[in-house]
């Protein structure tokens, strides 16, 4: 594909959401042959993203804050935190589901209404959460965390605590966004989540783990570089970074 051309949009600048002295914009994959599953698992390997069916990446004029990185799978060594958030949530129980369920959506309403009232995505709305997380392009994967029911308190039944929002590449698993329940916020099920999908990349014999944008100085973006060994998007190349 790297001998095509194709048709890429250009947005107006406009102000960043992770860094408010810096001014945002965004090249947009518009081309429909870019549109499918093919095209799309090559758009990641350019350090390009997605929100719903729209593949973008960032084109700021002044600055490159934003990087990709994607984990090693197959040489992944789990930090002694992570480990410990591994064994601390040993419990739930893991499912995956192929569809984006409705009944999601209680789950995803009460995470942004509780935790993200400064977002952008605040307040939620379900139209917002089937356009910016269902998607065409490719397979998906819904990876679900569940607490056992508690018949000693009272709760009969498993109960739903967290879902990872998940693409499937040809080359990996791209990690695109997770919710759960804010009475779980103590159990690092971000961290969890991240640890489950690279299990997941390892068990399908993937290479890699795509994180998203490493932004180093906002705290809400600079946890990816936290899973050795990675590589980051810079200038065009994919450069390793070991511990």
């Amino acid at each position: 594909m790297t001998n095509t051309s194709y048709k890429l949009g250009v947005t107006q600048l406009f102000p960043c959401n992770y860094l408010p002295e810096q001014q945002e914009r965004l090249l947009i994959a518009v081309d429909e042959r870019l549109h499918n599953s093919e095209s799309y698992a090559w758009l990641m390997t350019q350090g390009f993203r997605r929100s719903g069916n729209q593949s973008y990446r960032p084109n700021c004029p002044n600055c490159n804050a934003c990087q990709s990185i994607r984990v090693l799978t197959n040489h992944f060594m789990p930090s002694k935190s992570q480990k410990r958030s591994k064994k601390r949530n040993s419990h739930f129980i893991i499912k995956q589901s192929s569809q984006l369920k409705d009944s999601y959506y209680p789950l995803f309403e009460n995470y942004i209404n509780t935790l993200h009232q400064d977002g952008t995505m605040y307040p939620a709305s379900f139209a917002q959460f089937e356009s910016f997380l269902s998607c065409q392009l490719t397979t998906q994967l819904f990876i679900e965390t569940w607490a056992p029911g508690d018949k000693e308190n009272g709760i009969d039944e498993a109960v739903l605590v967290c879902v990872a929002v998940t693409d499937v590449l040809s080359d990996g698993l791209s990690a695109v966004y997770t919710f759960y329940h804010p009475d779980y916020k103590n159990h690092g099920l971000g961290v969890f989540s991240i640890l489950t999908q690279l299990s997941f990349c390892q068990q399908r014999s993937l290479p890699y783990l795509y994180l998203g944008y490493q932004i180093d100085e906002c705290q809400k973006m600079n946890y990816k570089d936290r899973y050795f060994p990675f590589e980051r998007f810079i200038n065009g190349q994919w450069l390793i970074n070991c511990k």
